[in-house]
């Protein structure tokens, strides 16, 4: 999925992962509540996702400022999910963060 509604400057939380071939089900599940959850929170401006079927996952999502990212990282139910993940889905996963200076897009 493609968003083409955020506008910069803003932030972009990246999120690469290996996924483990444990629990597809509560995986699939919890990944929906998260987005469900983070769609809720102040500064939440999007999210753009792709996973092969290698396990190999990007998920990029877009917020307003740097302090909308960090009350998600400490909202109480996505620290656990995190955790879940690191103990039961993902075999590695990396988080960076950046700021959107310029946006720029074709749609045909």
């Amino acid at each position: 999925m493609i968003i083409d509604n955020v506008s910069a400057p803003c932030y972009a939380v990246i999120f690469t992962s290996i996924r483990t071939d444990e629990d597809p089900e509560g995986y699939s599940l919890a990944a929906q509540r998260m987005l469900d959850l983070a769609r809720q929170q102040p500064g939440f401006l999007g999210v753009e996702s792709a996973r092969e079927e290698g396990g190999v996952g990007i998920t990029v999502s877009y917020w307003s400022s740097e302090a909308a990212i960090l009350a998600w990282k400490h909202h109480p139910e996505h620290a656990v999910i995190r955790e879940r993940g690191r103990s039961t889905w993902y075999q590695r996963c990396t988080t960076r963060v950046a700021k959107v200076e310029r946006h720029y897009g074709y749609n045909a």
